[in-house]
């Protein structure tokens, strides 16, 4: 009787420890909520800074994925199964549909949040893993009292079965409703559920499995007092240990011959997916682009200076089309596979045809180097020089490299050395800083009368003039040419330096989704540091490249390279401080202007601008424009509503169908035109064989 009352009163006693924990914890997050609301509502312009998102933050909405003019002919498997699922019944699309149809516009999804409800297994056994790590520190932090207690054999069951027993609650099979369809559908939709836990989901969780435990110790301890007996039988039990027998009866227990059903059998096996307890989604742009059902070839470039580059490929290697996507600052190759199967231009363009080769400039965490003991302030002793002049020719002469090899097996009478044009085009899409970069590059091959192999340049939005910015860059600019001899001696690079910060700063992007006043603050508060800029920087935080294993950085000097254009007004090579330095490298006392030389440029050039873009403003994307049609160009210019992040970040079909458009302008080969009049005329004479 007086067990029963004790194990009632600790019950009682636990479930109102959690009630008031969790609605503490719960009310201290409304509260924040509340108070980011209030400042939210008081702060000015936040209209114009949140357009962009749509209201997303505010108001979620799921919408199917509608089949993109471009994607016409040429559609993947895949891609024909997301159609086929996009014009189901009207019933079950208005289910899923925001109600806005004709916006042009949904707001894009990290590669994680897309897949996550396909594999229902991975989700489940992410939460396992999470629950297991924390079990393992439960069971060091109580272990003192395991010879004295022992851990309950419930408190196991919590820490490491609860995820199986939520995934039979959770996850029903979708083959056991027809309703379910609409389901699958949404995985592709953009800002469908993620894999990852945030930090205010994590302290509850470690609450509830610290609460159980204490109050755990304190029923066995309970228990033990209550019955002396039972307490001295385990206690003689742990002094006076019986071994032997417990030995025994083990080697008596493997002589005896068992079957098991299946035996023969080969073993299912699980597509492992890289997780870490402690983190969020964490895979790379192989796991993205695998995962949707799309080849995938790794290549390892090694710049002349020793930097180690991942050339990141989507291979149709019997294609004479490639095209090279080159992503900007703070960004990776993830960049132009992360909107999804429809609407990434990574995906748009091998549907169409090409080879698709995504380059990655370098500037990570990891430093990769043929150096492997290179300190940071080496590694990060580069400017947008190093990115144009030694990044993108080791890709570009890498994909040269491979690109003739592969095709000469196809055609051998193909003779490099003796031909004047190569047996392929190349065309190159570039972002922000890629733009700068692809563009230095191919003026200084043209200085140095090397091949540049490109056929055709899609800018979209490019750095390289900044005069017309705002106050906060301005400040910035100061900042920067005032106080350089001292920062780059301070800080070599802006980027977050210890795998905690980065799994915090990932965990914190899904918090920020989930309340969406805080998301909206913080969308906003880092709106006002780019000058106003509506791109979804809170979006951005949430992909996997900005995980506690590795992410993009930005050296010092780079910078410094933006604030000195910034300065002059001119889109001009690396100042490096004294006339001296300069000749030494350039051969004069100033850098190369390269805006004085596009008359260099000998292939079509198409520049794209954002009218809501506050970080490059559609007018320096002007100045491009003008530049290089006073110089002799074939330059296009066009202007979209977009935000800085919106080329890459955002599915905008608009944008798709125009560079897909100008990447079928380029001309075919002398080699490719033959090779058309060879297949037309076999096509004729199996016609007339018939």
């Amino acid at each position: 009787m007086m067990q029963r009352i004790v194990d009632n009163a600790i019950a009682i006693t636990k479930e109102s420890v959690k009630t008031v924990t969790y609605e503490s914890l719960s009310n201290i997050v409304r509260l924040i909520n509340s108070i980011s609301a209030i400042l939210l509502a008081i702060l000015p312009g936040k209209a114009s800074i949140l357009e962009g998102l749509h209201g997303w933050e505010l108001r979620p909405t799921f919408r199917g994925p509608r089949l993109p003019r471009w994607m016409g002919s040429g559609v993947s498997s895949f891609n024909q199964l997301i159609h086929e699922l996009s014009v189901d019944s009207d019933a079950s699309s208005v289910e899923y549909s925001s109600g806005d149809e004709d916006d042009g516009y949904s707001s894009p999804a990290s590669p994680g949040s897309q897949s996550s409800r396909v594999s229902w297994a991975s989700s489940v056994n992410e939460y396992d893993n999470h629950r297991t790590l924390i079990g393992y520190m439960l069971l060091w932090i109580l272990f003192p009292f395991r010879f004295l207690l022992g851990l309950p054999f419930w408190l196991y069951r919590l820490i490491f079965s609860r995820g199986n027993r939520s995934q039979h609650a959770q996850c029903p099979s979708p083959v056991r409703s027809p309703r379910k369809l609409p389901s699958l559908r949404e995985h592709f939709v953009h800002r469908a559920t993620d894999r990852r836990r945030g930090v205010i989901e994590d302290i509850h969780l470690a609450t509830e499995i610290v609460i159980e435990a204490v109050f755990d110790a304190v029923h066995k301890t309970a228990h033990f007092l209550l019955s002396p007996s039972e307490a001295f039988r385990i206690l003689s039990g742990l002094i006076f240990p019986q071994g032997n027998s417990n030995v025994h009866v083990h080697e008596h227990a493997e002589n005896v011959p068992t079957a098991v059903l299946g035996d023969h059998e080969p073993a299912p096996t699980e597509r492992k997916t890289p997780f870490h307890p402690l983190n969020t989604d964490a895979r790379t742009c192989q796991d993205v682009i695998t995962e949707f059902g799309y080849p995938y070839e790794a290549i390892h470039v090694v710049t002349e200076d020793g930097y180690i580059l991942l050339l990141e490929r989507i291979p149709r290697r019997d294609s004479r089309k490639a095209v090279y996507l080159q992503h900007g600052v703070l960004d990776s190759s993830m960049g132009w596979v992360s909107n999804g199967v429809v609407g990434s231009p990574a995906f748009a363009a091998f549907d169409q045809g090409y080879d698709v080769f995504l380059g990655n400039f370098r500037g990570l965490v990891s430093r990769e180097h043929v150096d492997r003991n290179i300190s940071s302030r080496e590694y990060w002793r580069y400017s947008i020089n190093e990115h144009g002049t030694k990044d993108i020719p080791a890709m570009l002469e890498k994909i040269h490299e491979v690109k003739t090899s592969e095709l000469k097996l196809r055609y051998p009478d193909y003779d490099e050395d003796n031909s004047d044009e190569v047996p392929y085009n190349v065309c190159a899409i570039c972002h922000s800083l890629g733009g700068a970069g692809i563009l230095m590059y191919v003026i200084t091959r043209r200085l140095e009368q090397k091949p540049h192999r490109l056929s055709r340049l899609i800018l979209l939005s490019p750095a390289g003039f900044h005069e017309d910015s705002n106050l906060a860059f301005t400040v910035v600019e100061h900042i920067f040419l005032g106080l350089a001899p001292i920062l780059v001696k301070i800080v070599p690079a802006f980027y977050i330096p210890t795998r905690f910060f980065r799994m915090l700063l990932n965990k914190l992007a899904r918090d920020f989704h989930n309340y969406p006043a805080v998301g909206g603050l913080v969308q906003t508060l880092m709106s006002y540091v780019v000058g106003g800029d509506s791109s979804n920087w809170i979006g951005v935080l949430g992909l996997p490249h900005y995980n506690m294993n590795d992410m993009p950085g930005v050296s010092f000097f780079v910078a410094l390279h933006m604030a000195q254009m910034k300065r002059t007004g001119k889109f001009r090579m690396f100042d490096y401080g004294n006339p001296d330095a300069n000749f030494e490298v350039y051969g004069s006392p100033e850098p190369v202007d390269l805006g004085e030389c596009f008359d260099l440029i000998d292939i079509p050039v198409d520049l794209v601008a954002g009218r809501k873009d506050k970080v490059i403003r559609p007018a320096m994307v002007r100045k491009y424009y003008n530049l290089m049609t006073e110089a002799g160009v074939e330059a296009s210019y066009n202007e979209y509503d977009y935000a800085h992040l919106d080329f890459t970040f955002s599915h905008r079909e608009e944008l798709l169908a125009y560079v897909l458009t100008r990447l079928q302008l380029v001309k075919s080969t002398p080699k490719q035109r033959l090779d058309s009049v060879v297949e037309r005329s076999k096509e004729d004479l199996d016609v007339q064989s018939d």
